[in-house]
């Protein structure tokens, strides 16, 4: 028996946000760092984020893109504005580890342990040991354990896991520097840029900064500086001419960083062992086409605080914590086999299977690679779990349709609390609202103070009804939701994915579903940690132990 929580193995993105989201979930954690805790500052190192995911994390300082363009030579095939629910989010990776750091520093059930380097595990029915090494090497014991130290990662040798894949599938060129460019606030993915075969991406940065990616030969030569500085004042000055014919030279800019990247595609066999978990580069290497690693590693952290808080707070659930690698392994999975897919058609020059596209065939291409950058279909989407082993049986409620299925990621809406504070529905997901939330769809609510309908019509009965639930719960109300009709019941996962539409009428039916959600591991009869004591939904912030795992010397 332990009374301690989770250990977080990194202090990457996803080992930070992982370590935030389990403080909100009330979950004491130790995130180790093998680090010194400084932060280095690379501009060539960036990361776009699909708005669903930024919604989860401490407010950033990030650049939206207002339009995606697309050219090809010198033609603009496409230029599509994009909404506040279709921007990614684009900012240096410094800026959001720092921005993690800082909100998990105000956690007062998180902390930061530098200069700790994980030498070993071990594991046993009831809780994970890891031992650290160096001058001050001591044990930390906690219920469980979270690798999230990256593609070398020590957690998941010491777990035997194997880590199949492909290495240098694609490499890219890549630049960050300040310049006014033609199109300020838009992304451009520019294809046989002059007329020459090749694909160069230009993103907008915070402070008016750029990055630029040059697609290069997977296994070709290595990039000098000076190679670099002609691609910038190449294709810069290209961009400047177009924009102003009979100019000569590409601007003024200012060359911040340079730097080469090259996507792996590799995914780990397993993603749980026993207590120990792996998630972030640690279970998965992508990249390539433009989809976003970091992205997925904090999906991984979000799919897993909150099974893991379950876990903590009310008893150990193999179902639910199974539904992890099954979920998000799942989901990991399908998007590499997607970008094995796009590969043959979008990089293979020449005959064979291009040779077999249709005469839209290049722009099919420039869509795939679209898909990929916007965070949209196979390549790019979030994922759907429509499949999820924690989706309740169908005879035991009864579900109505919406336009958002179970197991998809919500839409995000205007809600309003019962205490009265009005938000947008992500806002409340990540463990800020629990590790359930209950969405009443009730038109004309946002023209009344809440005051007067927590105590109208069904009301009384619905907070009675969420109130009463094992776990922690949160009660909103929303004017509409898409393809719902009024008094329908949304209840949504702490990650944002829709685990079932209901009518009001059926609120009675909250319990089973919560008991689905679980794993069938939490009863009505309160929250229960490993260590016995009670930390169900009338915990307060900080009012279990300071700290989280328990270091023993």
């Amino acid at each position: 028996m332990t009374d301690s929580g989770v250990i977080v193995v990194g202090a990457g993105p996803a080992g930070l946000a992982l370590g935030l989201f389990l403080a909100r979930h009330r979950v004491p954690t130790v995130v180790l760092d093998s680090g010194s805790g400084e932060v280095t500052t690379r501009a060539a190192q960036s990361c776009v984020l699909r708005p669903d995911t930024a919604a989860l994390l401490p407010p950033v300082f990030g650049t939206r893109w207002s339009h995606w363009r697309v050219q090809r030579k010198d033609e603009l095939v496409e230029r599509a504005e994009l909404g506040r629910d279709e921007a990614p989010v684009h900012l240096e990776q410094h800026a959001l580890e720092r921005a993690l750091r800082a909100a998990l520093e105000r956690e007062h059930l998180a902390r930061i342990v530098t200069g700790s380097h994980v030498r070993s595990v071990e594991q046993d029915a009831h809780g994970v040991t890891a031992h650290t090494g160096g001058a001050n090497g001591r044990r930390w014991k906690a219920g469980y354990l979270v690798g999230c130290d990256g593609a070398r990662s020590t957690i998941r040798s010491q777990l035997k896991v194997g880590f199949a894949g492909r290495t240098g599938v694609e490499r890219y060129a890549v630049a960050a520097l300040r310049a006014r460019l033609p199109w300020p606030e838009e992304a451009l993915l520019h294809r046989d840029p002059g007329g020459a075969p090749g694909e160069i991406t230009a993103r907008p940065l915070p402070g008016k900064g750029w990055r630029l990616d040059w697609l290069l030969p997977p296994r070709g030569e290595l990039v000098t500086p000076d190679e670099l500085l002609e691609r910038v004042h190449a294709t810069l000055g290209m961009w400047h001419r177009a924009e102003n014919p009979g100019s000569t030279g590409p601007g003024p800019y200012e060359l911040v960083d340079t730097g080469v990247y090259t996507a792996h595609q590799r995914l780990a066999r397993h993603w749980r062992v026993g207590r120990a978990f792996l998630a972030g580069d640690a279970a998965h290497l992508v990249g390539a086409l433009g989809v976003q690693s970091v992205d997925e590693g904090l999906r991984d952290a979000a799919n897993l605080a909150w099974k893991l808080a379950l876990a903590w707070h009310h008893g150990h659930s193999e179902a639910l914590l199974d539904s992890y690698e099954a979920e998000r392994r799942a989901a990991v999975g399908a998007r590499l086999r997607a970008v094995d897919h796009a590969m043959t058609v979008v990089r293979r020059e020449g005959g064979g299977l291009r040779g077999l596209l249709p005469s839209g065939g290049v722009r099919a291409q420039l869509g795939m690679l679209t898909d990929a950058h916007l965070g949209r279909g196979r390549l790019g989407g979030p994922a759907a779990h429509t499949a999820s082993p924690l989706l309740p049986a169908r005879s035991t409620v009864a579900s109505v349709p919406v336009e958002t299925a179970p197991g998809e990621p919500v839409r995000d809406v205007q809600v309003t609390g019962r205490d009265g504070r009005r938000g947008r529905l992500r806002e409340r997901l990540g463990g800020v609202g629990g590790e359930l939330l209950v969405l009443l769809v009730a038109p004309g609510t946002a023209v009344w103070d809440s005051r007067h309908w927590l105590s109208a019509g069904m009301m009384p009965e619905l907070a009675g009804a969420v109130d009463s639930l094992p776990l922690r719960a949160e009660l909103l109300v929303t004017e509409e939701y898409p393809g719902a009709a009024p008094h329908t019941l949304l209840v949504v996962r702490a990650d944002g994915h829709l685990v079932t539409a209901l009518p009001a009428a059926h609120a009675s039916s909250l319990g089973a579903i919560a008991e689905a959600v679980a794993g069938g591991s939490v009863t009505g009869e309160g929250c229960t940690g490993e260590s016995g004591t009670g930390r169900g939904s009338g915990t307060e912030k900080g009012s279990a132990p300071a700290g989280s795992a328990t270091p023993r010397s």
